[in-house]
């Protein structure tokens, strides 16, 4: 039952997504403007800086080690609960989790997929230059420091630059990217960077990551999202070519191309809200002839095809009023004293008056 209800829950989302994209007229895909491209270029040249300031071991990395010496975490020991929860909001499964969730409404709302896939897509970015650049530079976290002054790098570590933080951009910076008016865009500009610059200032309470390391995960993440709207042709194609699929294997379902046990798992997902159905045998079917006995054959008789006789309507069952019949099953007892009254032609009930 619960795989039947599922499955039709699916059904519908599917061809709610068959219509036409309803998006705001005034709501327009973001594209890569001037302003956009200088923003893009000051951050790229930020991002670069960074890294050539820790290679250099410059005044960034004694800064680091003056932080990791002070250890904020003994400061303040009263937020360490708190801010152990507060880190959960850069860690990339559970968030990603939730915001997948509510751009997959926002896909069935909108009737189109761009949310879901514009979410993997910078998912995706995010996994290939952090993890390349955490990689190739191999830098060790604070808890694991062995030369005071020293940047770690090339140590086989991987916190430079801070996932946390480009993940927290990333993740809640989409929201803000996908958003549907102009006002609900800055708002979650501005939420999504109060999330972030916290979670990436949590990492350095809990000594986890040097300052360093959430500089470039603040400007690594800011670059992904300044660099999507070069990907939305990318996002269109590849929206298009999942129902170009959707739509070429209705077609092989439709043929009977398809195992007829994949065919009955495969309806629900390729149907368009009922519109579509597997095709069946078209007028009635006619019914398989019984065998003619041996005796009919035997004596000379051509053979004749004996079908079923129709359906005929049962005769009524006459029921004597007067006999009170208990149905089958019933709790109640069978009424004994009416039965011998009605035999004896006589009421069971006494009569009052003359």
């Amino acid at each position: 039952m619960r795989t039947e209800h599922f499955l039709t829950r699916l059904d519908r989302a599917f061809a709610r997504l068959d219509r036409e994209p309803e998006r705001p007229a005034h709501l327009q895909t973001p594209r890569m403007s001037r302003h956009r491209v200088v923003l893009l270029g000051s951050t790229l040249a930020f991002y670069l800086a960074i890294v050539v300031a820790v290679l250099t071991t410059s005044w960034l990395v004694r800064l680091d080690w003056q932080i990791m010496f002070f250890r904020p975490y003994e400061q303040w020991p009263q937020l360490h609960a708190f801010l152990d929860y507060l880190v959960v909001l850069g860690q990339r499964g559970p968030t990603a989790v939730m915001v997948a969730a509510w751009l997959g409404w926002r896909s069935w709302r909108q009737h189109t997929l761009r949310p879901l896939i514009t979410l993997g897509v910078s998912l995706l970015l995010l996994n290939i230059t952090v993890g390349a650049v955490k990689l190739g530079l191999g830098r060790l976290g604070p808890h694991y420091a062995r030369e005071i002054g020293s940047a770690e790098l090339f140590a086989g570590g991987d916190i430079f630059p801070s996932g946390h933080t480009a993940n927290a951009v990333v993740t809640w910076g989409i929201l803000a990217y996908l958003a549907s008016t102009t006002v609900t865009r800055r708002v979650l500009s501005v939420v999504s960077a109060v999330v972030s610059l916290s979670v990436g200032a949590t990492t350095v309470y809990l000594g986890t990551h040097w300052v360093s390391d959430v500089l470039l995960g603040w400007s690594a993440g800011l670059l992904i999202l300044l660099a999507l709207p070069w990907f939305e042709p990318l996002i269109a194609r590849i929206e298009a070519y999942v129902f170009e699929v959707r739509e070429r294997m209705r077609r092989r379902v439709e043929a009977g191309l398809v195992p007829e046990p994949v065919a009955v798992a495969l309806t629900p997902l390729l149907s368009a809200g009922g519109k579509w159905q597997r095709r069946r045998p078209v007028g009635p079917v006619a019914p398989a002839a019984q065998p003619v006995p041996a005796a009919t054959a035997a004596a000379g008789h051509s053979p004749v095809t004996v079908r079923p006789a129709a359906h005929l309507p049962r005769p009524h069952v006459i029921r004597s009023e007067r006999t009170p019949v208990t149905p089958a099953g019933s709790r109640r007892p069978a009424h004994t004293e009416r039965a011998a009254a009605a035999a004896r032609g006589t009421s069971a009930r006494p009569v009052a008056g003359g």
